[in-house]
């Protein structure tokens, strides 16, 4: 929406939207679920033996869990309910892992999971075999039968759920390798050479947009509906309810690694007017006052990135791996603040969804180009607003139910995807949430005014 329009109320209360399939049939079911599975597996390829186990803090799985996790997941919600006779592939698998569904059973301890020497990468790979045959056998035989509705449905959760761990994968993989002091690269690449004057993956250096000035749109208050109408969603997206959103001007892109050292050589981390209580009562140690993933070298900036390892600072790229407090001090310093979640998802939600996804395989956020606000793709942008349920939100029925109302707590929403969401995965209803502390996600910064 440009400036100078008016919110257009959404007069059609549609019912509840739940967790859907639109397979046709057995067919594409398996070509789906077949493409969302050869897909992690496709970003293990680059990875040596040594690196499937490690875990150097507890946010941060180890890859093999990851192919293990999910592959429980089909195990433990389509093959155990679904499939006649079927036989657990290991009895202690249920336990090493789950992740968080208490209504299973005992979930192995998060932080020791970098612990686990076995089941050997070569045992995992032969999970995730067994389980992806056994699923598309159930799904051949299951087509004509009663249960295909709720199968199909519970496929497309758990293909959804998977396209969120391959995010993770690669989110866990940039923090083991870069705390290793070799800064080894996950893919070598040239592109994160740059200093925002080379030539950028996917970009032509006469398509980069340099030094382009913030501008913002404008946007009239109204009554909006929110959350998702069609297709596919979570519960957290859960149900559309009418909010009303005041008057308020939402930036035209996100903010950049040049912006960001700005704040930081004013001395944007020393000044608590900046900064929220909690923030700075827990603040990081003086020469970690720096986004998470950069680092000073013979007086230049250096960031390490997934293609290409410990490269020259991009000035005009966005900046990521900021905390959500780190995002609302720059907001601050800035004289402006972070968006609502739902002012976001009134500028995006009649944008067309492109931008740098994990497809592109840059897996670093690209500097602006032309024709893009960036709303979708390059880095997770953290609004104001606590992760809570939408009035009369309802969870999924059963343990199915703790995916995530559970975690409705202390945690901030964000929005619009970054270079490692797959492209189908995201949409302008969906809720991302983390601790505001947390920087390890693909995060960055959009900033909001008040008229």
């Amino acid at each position: 929406m440009s400036a100078g329009t008016t919110f257009q109320p959404d007069m059609a209360h549609s019912s509840e939207v739940r967790p859907s399939a639109d397979f046709d049939g057995a067919k594409s079911a398996v070509a789906a679920f077949s493409k969302t599975r050869s897909a992690t597996q496709a970003l293990c390829a680059p990875l040596q033996i040594e690196d499937y186990g490690v875990q150097p803090m507890p946010d941060a799985s180890p890859p093999k869990w990851h192919l293990a996790h999910t592959t429980w997941f089909f195990e433990t919600f389509l093959l155990k309910t679904f499939s006649k006779g079927y036989s657990a592939f290991h009895p202690a698998f249920e336990h090493l892992f789950n992740s968080y569904y208490n209504g299973v059973g005992e979930p192995f301890p998060r932080s020791r999971r970098g612990h686990l020497s076995r089941p050997t990468v070569d045992e995992v790979t032969a999970y995730r075999q067994h389980v992806d045959a056994e699923v598309c056998a159930l799904l051949d035989l299951a087509e004509q039968g009663d249960c295909w509705a709720e199968i199909s449905r519970i496929l497309l959760l758990g293909l959804h759920h998977e396209q969120q761990h391959l995010e993770l994968l690669l989110t866990d993989i940039k923090y083991n390798l870069r705390h290793n002091p070799l800064h080894p690269a996950y893919v070598s690449g040239s592109h994160g050479a740059g200093s925002g004057e080379k030539e950028v993956a996917g970009l032509n250096p006469s398509e980069q947009i340099q030094h382009k000035p913030l501008g913002f749109d404008a946007f009239r208050p109204g009554l909006v509906e929110i959350g998702a109408n069609s297709g596919f969603c979570f519960d957290n997206e859960l149900p559309r309810h009418s909010v009303f959103v005041r008057s308020f001007a939402l930036a035209d892109r996100v903010i950049t690694n040049r912006e960001f050292l700005a704040f930081m050589d004013d001395g944007g981390y020393r000044r608590p007017d900046l900064w929220l209580s909690e923030a700075w009562a827990n603040r990081q140690p003086e020469d970690q006052h720096r986004p998470l993933y950069w680092r000073m070298h013979d007086d230049d900036w250096y960031e390490y990135r997934l293609e290409g390892g410990l490269s020259k600072l991009d000035l005009d790229a966005p900046v990521v791996h900021v905390s959500g407090y780190e995002a609302a001090a720059f907001a601050a310093w800035s004289d402006a603040r972070l968006p609502t979640e739902f002012e976001w998802e009134v500028a995006a939600r009649d944008q067309v969804i492109c931008g740098n996804f994990v497809e592109e395989g840059v897996f670093h956020p690209r500097p602006l180009g032309p024709d893009n606000k960036q709303l979708f793709g390059d880095v997770w942008e953290w609004t104001s607003s606590s992760y809570g349920p939408y009035p009369g939100y309802r969870p999924l029925p059963g343990v199915l139910g703790e995916y995530n109302g559970k975690f409705m707590s202390s945690q901030w929403v964000l929005r619009g995807g970054s270079c490692a969401t797959p492209r189908d995965h995201i949409r302008s209803s969906y809720r991302n949430f983390f601790y505001p502390k947390d920087a390890w996600q693909f995060s960055g910064i959009r900033l909001a005014k008040d008229l």
